[in-house]
């Protein structure tokens, strides 16, 4: 996994590095006291989706279509606010009757920004250090939480850092997670708003992915290409990353799409 990785996961040096310590210390724990709990933030197209379905592919055979490894995502599992109640036992016996079949089950929740608030909290039981939750062991159990929320915040912080001359490399947890917690924890929109899992912290990992400049853009291409057996001459890789918009509008740094619509992209340019 790790370096599957490095390899592949373009330009998150400090997403990779939290994923990895996070999900290795729960591993090597053979007795661990709750699930590990991690909660991805970054903009569209930085690798987030693409992270968590690398990590269960390494932890789970078959990897997504794996019995044991489960994916929600509100527009589709719970679309209508007027049913949250309904929507709340639903996800409690399903997570509690998967846990029950399996302890070492993952749970991907997509979207989180787009999650009612209030709904989530229903599965803070199954989160927390206790013992036995509804006759259930559930304590080796792993939850992703994955959001847009926090992106534009990520963002301003590292335009800020690369003015000031700082290499992404050198950009810690610490100088972006106040940022996440104030656009992602206190905004009424949010899947998290008020959340007794964020009052509680229960989250082990807070993961943010940071934007992708122009190289990052075009090793993204080089590998798109070289999953579809094409060649990656340069010309291609050029005019494919420079297709995409970036921001600022006056330097054009950071992808505003991330990597997100290149594999789509490339047919037209070769």
């Amino acid at each position: 996994l790790e370096c599957e990785l490095s390899m592949n996961v373009v330009g998150q040096p400090l997403a990779r590095q939290l994923v990895l310590r996070g999900v290795r210390q729960f591993l090597e724990n053979r007795d661990p006291v709750k699930p590990l709990v991690m909660s991805f933030h970054g903009s569209t197209g930085t690798g987030k989706t693409y992270v968590s379905s690398m990590l269960v592919r390494y932890l789970f055979q078959g990897g997504l279509q794996s019995p044991y490894v489960h994916h929600f995502s509100p527009v589709v599992h719970f679309p209508h606010a007027e049913q949250i109640e309904q929507y709340k036992e639903s996800l409690r016996r399903w997570i509690q009757g998967n846990l029950t079949s399996c302890g070492r089950s993952a749970f991907l929740f997509d979207e989180m920004d787009k999650m009612h608030p209030g709904l989530i909290d229903v599965i803070m039981p199954f989160l927390g250090p206790s013992w036995v939750v509804y006759g259930t062991n559930y304590r080796k159990a792993i939850f992703i939480f994955i959001s847009n929320a926090g992106g534009e915040q990520i963002n301003t912080m590292t335009l800020e850092l690369w003015r000031a001359r700082k290499d992404r490399e050198e950009i810690s947890l610490q100088d972006l997670e106040p940022a996440i917690s104030k656009a992602v924890f206190e905004n009424p929109q949010s899947g998290f708003w008020k959340s007794g899992i964020i009052n509680e912290h229960l989250i082990d990992v807070v993961v943010p992915f940071l934007p992708l400049k122009h190289h990052h853009v075009k090793q993204c291409v080089i590998n798109e290409l070289v999953q579809q057996g094409l060649e990656a001459r340069p010309g291609v890789v050029q005019e494919v990353a420079d297709s995409i918009p970036y921001f600022p509008e006056e330097e054009k740094i950071f992808s505003s799409t991330g990597c997100k619509t290149l594999a789509s992209r490339i047919s037209f340019f070769l």
